[in-house]
């Protein structure tokens, strides 16, 4: 760290940068605020999708007890093609939001399936949709936490170092300078006074002449 010049120069300096820390900190606090606003409502988000998910699956193993057996395999009826991920800007971060989901359904007879192989795909097609969105949703959140954190240190930054510091700095500069310029008063006022007398020693021995 530079060691702190105790000048009216420096005290200019440091007069100047507590008025830029003290400018910034309010937008920085703000967008603090903002982002973890937002990481709330995407953790609340990530969590319903999970939810959802496992009463998802809680109902079809109630409503569909024959996929159970092992000799029926389903893994195949439905299959992700490919889907879309957009991206949200959040006071300059970036969020990861799914847009679009295209499934495939393998083909299949149904005049000669059971009735409940309809409801077994679309609750397939849930799931795979569902698991997506929830790892979308995860990365966000993901993204926000870390976006959160590093606001919060830069926050704390001028909070509790910057702004302190420079006012501690400018404090300690101005008791410099009182204390210098009262010094230089009192060293003027007592080489006047030396002066006064050393003049007044000159003429009273002319005038003893």
């Amino acid at each position: 760290m530079a060691k702190l010049k105790l000048s009216k120069n420096s005290l200019q300096q440091q007069q100047q940068q507590l008025k830029l820390y003290k400018k910034l900190l309010p937008s920085l606090d703000l967008k603090r605020r903002q982002l973890s606003v937002e990481a709330k409502k995407a953790r609340v988000d990530h969590e319903k999708t999970i939810d959802a998910l496992e009463q998802l699956e809680v109902e079809t193993s109630r409503d569909l007890p024959m996929i159970a057996d092992d000799s029926f395999d389903y893994t195949r009826l439905v299959h992700l093609k490919g889907h879309v991920v957009g991206e949200d800007n959040v006071v300059g971060t970036r969020l990861p939001v799914l847009q679009s989901v295209d499934l495939e359904i393998a083909g299949y007879s149904k005049m000669a399936t059971p009735a409940w192989f309809d409801v077994l795909v679309d609750r397939l097609k849930q799931a795979v949709e569902l698991k997506l969105r929830a790892r979308v949703e995860e990365k966000r959140l993901e993204i926000l936490n870390h976006a959160v954190r590093r606001i919060t240190q830069r926050v704390n930054l001028f909070e509790k170092i910057l702004i302190p510091t420079a006012e501690k700095n400018i404090q300690r500069i101005r008791i410099y300078l009182n204390d210098a310029e009262r010094a230089s008063v009192v060293t003027s006022k007592l080489a006047k006074a030396k002066q006064q007398a050393t003049g007044a020693g000159y003429s009273f021995e002319e005038d003893q002449r």
